[in-house]
C-alpha cells in the first residue's frame, strides 16, 4: 500500500497516516498478522519525522488496530471490541445523518450511499 500524505492539509500528518492504515486494513491491503514498516522505514518512505510515525503507531495501538512487538515491530492485530466500535460509529453517524437531513438527503439516498461505500471493503 502506498501511503499518501497531503502536506497542505489542515489534518495532522499522524492522523492522515492512521487513517491510511485503517483504510488499508478495511480494504484488506493489510491482513491480521501483517507487519508494518519500522518507524524509521515508514518515516523515510513518506518523508516525515520518525516521531510523527511513532505517534501514529501509538494511536493505532491504543485504538486496537495494531500491536507493538519488540521483535516484529508494529503488527496488524484488530482486536477492537465490536460493541464499542458500533457505539463510536453510531455517534459519528448521528451527526452526519442530521447534517444530511438538513440538506434534504433522503433515507433511501443514505442507504444507497452506505451500500456503495460498504462494497468498497469487500
Amino acid at each position: 500500500m502506498i501511503i499518501e500524505i497531503d502536506f497542505n492539509s489542515d489534518e495532522a500528518i499522524y492522523v492522515q497516516l492512521c487513517n491510511q492504515i485503517i483504510l488499508g486494513i478495511a480494504t484488506s491491503v493489510y491482513q491480521e498478522g501483517d507487519t508494518l514498516p519500522s518507524v524509521r522505514q515508514m518515516a523515510d518512505t513518506i518523508g516525515i519525522n520518525m516521531h510523527t510515525v511513532n505517534k501514529a503507531y501509538a494511536v493505532l495501538r491504543q485504538e486496537g488496530f495494531i500491536q507493538l512487538d519488540r521483535r516484529r515491530g508494529a503488527v496488524i492485530a484488530v482486536d477492537m471490541d465490536k460493541l464499542r466500535a458500533m457505539e463510536d460509529m453510531k455517534m459519528q453517524m448521528r451527526l452526519l445523518l442530521a447534517q444530511g437531513r438538513c440538506k434534504g438527503i433522503t433515507k433511501d439516498e443514505v442507504h444507497t450511499l452506505i451500500d456503495d461505500l460498504f462494497e468498497e471493503y469487500k
